[in-house]
């Protein structure tokens, strides 16, 4: 499969409130999670809201990870997308333990993909709890996409970063 991008659409729940109001900690987390995805830093930016919340975006050379917080909720939203030999899973991954997650919700799209193929693909919906463990998995592709054929989805299981792909 030639894709462009992985995008991870990510739902944070069970956040500790105080560290989803607090915009230098959201920065400083939300670059920390570029860092070990081993994507290279361009700029950041972040703004509180008031009463409470923060949205933020750090942009790196390989695409982008965007935030927004809702503290009274202990709910965070994350997109994490992705270019290259980047790792966008353990930008995930990092985030989660950061913002003392107790839930996540993650979707991962491929984004771009060659002409002949839908152009964007969702490959795997699933949750985990604060250990790690999925408690929920799902794999999905768009309306009328084609199947990924077994031998074709074996091949990519280890560039996808572990996510499952429909069959």
């Amino acid at each position: 499969m030639n894709t462009l991008g992985r995008h991870l659409l990510v739902e944070y729940h069970g956040c500790d409130s105080r560290t989803l109001n607090d915009a230098a900690t959201i920065e400083r987390l939300m670059i920390g999670a570029a860092k070990a995805a081993k994507a290279t830093i361009v700029t950041s930016v972040f703004h509180p809201f008031s009463p409470q919340g923060i949205s933020g975006v750090v942009v790196v050379e390989e695409s982008h990870l965007s935030i927004h917080t809702w503290p009274e909720h202990g709910y965070a939203a994350v997109d994490f997308f992705t270019c290259g030999d980047t790792d966008p899973t353990l930008a995930k991954d990092y985030l989660m333990g950061g913002l003392a997650a107790a839930r996540t919700e993650t979707v991962m799209v491929f984004r771009g993909l060659a002409p002949a193929e839908p152009t964007m693909q969702i490959v795997s919906h699933h949750t985990e709890d604060e250990t790690g463990t999925r408690v929920h998995a799902a794999n999905l592709r768009l309306a009328g996409a084609a199947p990924v054929p077994r031998a074709r989805a074996a091949r990519h299981k280890k560039r996808m970063l572990g996510c499952s792909v429909s069959r």
